[in-house]
């Protein structure tokens, strides 16, 4: 992405941004409770798409590339959201490192 043109007229997407609560459960373990902690804009572009047949089932797993607007609080780890869809957060880093925009690369799952 190095010295491409990012439109933000593209950011048409609506995402929640959510992190992860650790919460202990009553087996000495946690759980974890995810908050929504703010609503972005961002383009998603799919990278890679790849099935696996895992416990009776074939599981979908697809990678894209979500471009949006510079957070300082964005970190790998987190997801987002739209829809019933889930975004893992892998991957947070700056395109051109002029601090206008990040890029992320991230995991959906489905069945």
């Amino acid at each position: 992405m190095r010295g491409e043109f990012i439109d933000p007229g593209r950011f048409r997407h609506e995402l929640a941004l959510e992190a992860a609560t650790l919460l202990p459960d009553d087996a000495g373990g946690h759980a974890e409770q995810w908050s929504e902690i703010a609503t972005v804009f961002a383009r998603i572009e799919p990278v890679t798409a790849r099935s696996r047949f895992g416990a009776d089932q074939t599981i979908e797993t697809l990678t894209h590339r979500i471009t949006l607007r510079h957070r300082g609080d964005l970190r790998s780890g987190m997801r987002m959201r739209r829809l019933d869809r889930v975004f893992d957060i892998m991957t947070v880093h700056d395109p051109d490192e002029s601090g206008r925009y990040l890029v992320c690369g991230v995991r959906e799952e489905g069945l």
